[in-house]
């Protein structure tokens, strides 16, 4: 939105501190994405799948025997030197633009008046005429004894010192599956303490379908269960006391780990900036009130991304809604941000993509006897290297029968399902219908074609496919 903004001329500052984690943590300029997100999530998810690839080269043809042993510190390295690289390429940006950066923690004092502080303590006021709230969320912590002085978060794995070892990831968020899948990937015992249901708000097949292939590569879950103590024995581990319930019952339970990851939600502390002081409207958990121009109850206030209520928590949303902001305040651009069919990725081990309505979202919306779904399961050809795997991706299109079995759902678990996603999101965004799939020519042979040759009916026709 910065560079936006002063690109079309306006005059702009940019405020970005980062208050250290708990145990100390702390990074450069471009939030949470850059630094504790997407970007090093990534990189180790891809670093996971070429790790667990090495289990098949006497498939294809390699007849030496690779060592699996994992060098922690290399990777990280690796991550950690590629962030610092964008860290300096976004302040080359920002003063190629003429923005002014301000490595300073803001409070508003007003809704004109923002007071700056430093890592020194130095203070200093700006005044301004359009204020941006786009500070993201940090993680949770539960408010159960020793989770600050015991556990970690996502803002501390990516560049953790030393390997994490055998490793709890309590939560079953998309974070706490992808970090639980790449460490399991990567070599370390890891379990995943799940209190009820995994990838709460994503299609539930889908989410399953995560959870078995996970299970599967010997990712251990502990369902139905909480954490009640975190305590560090003298031996540097963690010990864990939880509850599980088990045929209705709960039963007290206790496990050492060298590690502890907690992925149990995000906050944003719009309080600590001072919102409440210059009288936003906020919800419980933070986020502030907007319309559908990104402005609060405050007219020259707005927010975007993670911070607003009712927004997706991704970043590609929020750097579009943030530029489109930029040019209605200083282009007289009339545009919204089309918040519809937003295409995201949950990026485990079997990678799930997701545009549109979830089926279960599906029948609520247009009413279960008007919705019809196409499913297919199928095996990646190049899973056919090893005919002992005995793995299979996942297809789902959701249709609105009363609309000319327009698309509103698509759901894929697969090999670079991120990829996929994407341009079907393109098709969605333009009225994409089942028909214009059926008439498309697929590239064979291609995980992508599934989507034009999908015939069976999920609830009448079996979804496993046969053939290449």
């Amino acid at each position: 939105a910065s560079k936006e903004a002063a690109a079309l001329g306006a005059k702009v500052g940019l405020a970005d501190f980062v208050n250290p984690t708990p145990i100390g943590t702390k990074w450069g300029l471009g939030g949470t994405c850059v630094n504790v997100g997407c970007i090093p999530k990534k990189l180790m998810h891809y670093a996971g799948i070429k790790y667990e690839g090495l289990d098949e080269f006497d498939f294809v043809g390699y007849p030496q025997k690779i060592e699996k042993k994992h060098v922690w510190e290399a990777m990280v390295g690796n991550v950690q030197r590629y962030i610092k690289k964008i860290n300096f390429d976004y302040k080359v940006q920002l003063r190629s633009l003429g923005v002014k950066y301000y490595n300073s923690y803001a409070t508003l004092l007003d809704k004109n008046t923002i007071q700056l502080k430093n890592s020194k303590g130095e203070v200093e006021t700006v005044t301004t005429k359009n204020v941006l709230i786009a500070t993201g969320g940090r993680p949770n912590y539960p408010d159960v004894p020793g989770s600050q002085e015991c556990c970690i978060t996502s803002d501390d794995i990516f560049s953790m010192k030393k390997a994490p070892g055998k490793t709890l990831v309590v939560g079953a968020s998309y974070i706490a599956l992808e970090c639980g899948g790449f460490l399991n990937a990567l070599g370390y015992d890891t379990h995943i303490m799940v209190r009820s249901i995994l990838l709460r708000g994503f299609d539930q097949d889908m989410a399953n379908k995560i959870g078995e292939y996970m299970e599967k590569r010997e990712t251990r879950f502990l369902y139905k269960s909480t954490p009640s103590k975190f305590t560090k024995q003298k031996n540097g581990k963690i010990l864990v006391d939880y509850q599980q319930e088990e045929e209705g019952v709960k039963k007290s339970k206790s496990e050492e780990y060298d590690t502890v990851l907690l992925a149990i939600g995000r906050f944003v502390d719009s309080k600590a900036i001072g919102a409440d002081k210059v009288g936003l409207t906020m919800a419980d958990n933070g986020k502030l009130f907007v319309n559908d121009a990104e402005q609060t109850n405050i007219p020259n206030i707005y927010s975007i991304g993670d911070c607003a209520v009712g927004r997706p928590e991704l970043t590609p949303s929020a750097i579009m809604a943030g530029k489109l902001l930029a040019r209605r305040l200083y282009k007289d651009s009339k545009q919204l941000m089309n918040y519809k069919n937003v295409a995201t990725t949950v990026f485990t081990p079997l990678e799930y993509g997701a545009v549109g309505y979830t089926e279960e979202d599906a029948n609520t919306e247009f009413g279960k006897e008007n919705v019809i779904t196409y499913h297919s399961e199928f095996v990646p050809l190049e899973w056919n290297f090893n005919i002992f795997r005995g793995e299979t991706s996942y297809l789902k299109i959701v249709c609105n029968k009363k609309d000319n079995e327009r698309v509103v759902g698509f759901h894929i678990a697969s090999p670079n399902a991120g990829e996929i996603t994407q341009g079907i999101s393109v098709a969605m965004n333009a009225g994409l219908t089942k028909d214009q799939l059926d008439n498309t020519v697929g590239i064979h042979p291609t995980i992508a074609e599934e989507y034009t040759t999908v015939k069976a009916v999920k609830g009448v026709d079996d979804a496993k496919k046969t053939g290449c």
